[in-house]
């Protein structure tokens, strides 16, 4: 493989890491007149003749992303465009369209294949969106390839903070992270936490009221709080000191902890795929509602995330190999 700039890359995609391998293949991506966003945000945004659209992309690959033992076709569906759904609300857009590519063994049961749609279905009706089209082939395994297309009127991106901006959180962290500890354990309680992880629930409205309200930069949290923020702190070449203090830990998720003899805060501030948003305001803004402090943004010489002023020590969250 080569670089951006023509040299070879003597390394595998475990060696590069996921990130790295993202700004390799954005160095190739090609760019035009009417790429306004292109790739290593939530979504590009695309002029056409007539308007302008929010593209994401988003890859389920059953093992990995999802199990068949712990969750029913609909809940796997619903969850499936609940992950892409956010990533127009993180632009502070609006879904309008999905398309779906499945792949899956001939012996899966057809009603698995209607039970999926429906779920599809369902998750889009919160934002008034269809899946509109896709394509479906052989494998091994179920996966799950999902296009979304959403608009917004000013799309909010990753690389706007701005010393003196307040961060601020919309939206439940640590649930999901819990519900997947609970059930890689083999438990299937506490149920809320379960029920977290199969079928989030993403701050819909959140997104464009943030938008609205002249947010300067927002990501949704799908891997951790930390290391989404570190996406916004090395886009917007800033520092990101979190508070503690003012982030909620939620009674099933100390729960969660006790019984696994985990530290409760690691859940919401690692823990991923509960799809709340996160963003960041000027000083003077007045937060819309459901939306809440919970740090602040400074200069930096070298961009990062901190927790209550100093390095976390451990992982801030999911990273592909």
């Amino acid at each position: 493989m080569q670089s951006g700039n023509g040299e070879a890359v003597d390394a595998t995609v475990g060696d590069v890491g996921e990130f790295g391998m993202i700004d390799l293949v954005r160095a190739q991506a090609g760019t035009g007149r009417r790429v306004l966003i292109g790739p290593g945000d939530d979504a590009a945004h695309v002029d056409t003749d007539t308007g302008r659209v929010l593209i994401s992309t988003d890859l389920l690959i059953e093992g990995r992303h999802f199990r068949r033992d712990w969750a029913t076709a609909e809940q796997i569906g619903r969850r499936a465009a609940a992950a892409n759904l956010s990533d127009i609300n993180a632009m502070g857009g609006v879904a309008t369209a999905l398309t779906v590519g499945l792949a899956a063994p001939a012996d899966l049961p057809s009603q698995w294949v209607l039970d999926l749609t429906q779920g599809f279905e369902q998750e889009c009706s919160a934002v008034g969106a269809h899946v509109v089209g896709g394509d479906m082939s052989d494998a091994d395994v179920v996966v799950i390839a999902v296009t979304v297309l959403g608009e917004a009127s000013v799309p909010v991106t990753r690389s706007g903070a701005a010393p003196g901006d307040i961060v601020a959180l919309a939206g439940r962290l640590g649930w999901s992270g819990a519900g997947l500890a609970a059930l890689s354990r083999g438990f299937r309680s506490p149920r809320s936490v379960v029920q977290a992880h199969l079928v989030p629930e993403p701050p819909y409205t959140a997104g464009p009221a943030a938008a609205l309200a002249g947010a300067t930069s927002m990501i949704d949290v799908s891997d951790g709080l930390l290391a989404d923020l570190e996406h916004i702190a090395r886009s917007s070449e800033v520092v990101i000191d979190l508070d503690t203090g003012r982030l909620e830990i939620p009674e099933p998720v100390e729960t969660v902890a006790g019984a696994l003899g985990r530290d409760a805060l690691e859940f919401v501030l690692t823990g991923g795929e509960d799809f709340a948003l996160v963003a960041t305001f000027g000083p003077d803004s007045d937060l819309p509602d459901g939306w809440h402090p919970i740090g602040a943004v400074f200069a930096a010489d070298e961009p990062g995330v901190l927790v209550d002023g100093e390095v976390y020590e451990g992982d801030g969250g999911h990273r592909h190999w």
